[in-house]
């Protein structure tokens, strides 16, 4: 989710959901020691509880960056060994790091010993190339366990970092959901999430039991209005809104404290194209919101023209 899901879409989403586990797109360690923090780690309250995910293979500059993940309030850091861009390859973190399970085990260390207060996750997948991904997987979550790690979050894909693309990796290598629950099976003690093809909640909540959670990424980015069912179907929770109009309305307070210092509105707004996925009027959504919000000085005119452009047609279906 790198360039995705920064603060302002998860300060989106935040209207859609109260009780889900949000995570920042992933974030290098040198970023974070040398990079400008504020701009990079900044986020307001309302995205609590929120995750950290950094990515590395140095122990010492993760436990650096760890360190100052919790001086900023997260309150989970996560390890991404799931990764398999191009970027992320030629730097020897994340998905490569499903070859070197000692490694990802002393650099788990190094980031709990960082951030003692704040729990350390991992995220993985299930192998890379040519491992055979029970033996590949089990023996990073063996490692890593042994050295005190309680919560793996498994995208149920190989990754492969020779011949595929990393929009390919999230498509071509086959799911593999059996190997996850038969992780959990093997270590019941431990807490096992399950990430990777998850269309909506109700295909998480049925694809995830008997495990101990569910990560959605792009179908929660594409189609976010599919967040307004968490709360209520796994939390027991009513949901912060009732409509997506009115998650949308419920935003524009913070889209307009975020333009009085300085954002632009497309910054805001590309995170909300698919809020009418599939919806009367969506199509003139997307394009109100294209078109006009990356102009120079736009506001929440836009997004309120964009408003009247949905309800246009479903008052005409009335």
């Amino acid at each position: 989710m790198m360039d995705w899901t920064d603060r302002h879409c998860r300060a989106f989403h935040r209207q859609l959901t109260r009780q889900a586990l949000l995570y920042t797109e992933m974030l290098t360690a040198d970023a974070i020691i040398h990079g400008d923090r504020q701009r990079l780690l900044g986020h307001s309250d309302i995205e609590h509880p929120l995750a950290l995910q950094i990515g590395g293979s140095d122990p010492a500059k993760m436990k650096a960056a760890a360190r100052v993940g919790a001086e900023f309030g997260y309150d989970e850091i996560n390890l991404n060994i799931g990764c398999p861009s191009d970027r992320v390859q030629s730097g020897r973190f994340g998905a490569c790091l499903m070859r070197e399970p000692d490694l990802v085990a002393r650099l788990w260390s190094a980031a709990q010993d960082g951030a003692p207060s704040v729990p350390v996750t991992i995220k993985c997948r299930i192998g890379v190339d040519d491992q055979e991904p029970r033996a590949a997987l089990f023996a990073l979550v063996d490692a890593c366990a042994r050295a005190g790690c309680t919560t793996f979050i498994v995208h149920a894909r190989k990754a492969w970092l020779s011949g595929l693309s990393p929009k390919e990796n999230r498509d071509v290598p086959p799911l593999d959901y059996a190997l996850v629950h038969a992780l959990k099976q093997e270590w019941p003690e431990r807490s096992v999430v399950l990430n990777g093809g998850l269309r909506d909640i109700e295909h998480a909540l049925s694809e995830s039991a008997g495990l101990d959670g569910a990560m959605l990424g792009r179908a929660a980015y594409q189609n976010p209005a599919i967040l307004l069912g968490v709360d209520p179907l796994v939390f027991g929770a009513p949901a912060p809104c009732g409509s997506r109009i009115e998650a949308v309305m419920n935003f524009l307070a913070y889209i307009e404290h975020e333009l009085r210092v300085g954002v632009r509105l497309h910054a805001m707004t590309r995170h909300i194209l698919g809020l009418f996925h599939g919806q009367p009027g969506g199509r003139l959504w997307r394009r109100t919101l294209s078109t006009r919000a990356p102009q120079q000085g736009a506001g929440v005119d836009v997004v309120l023209d964009a408003l009247a452009a949905v309800q246009q047609p479903r008052a005409n279906a009335a």
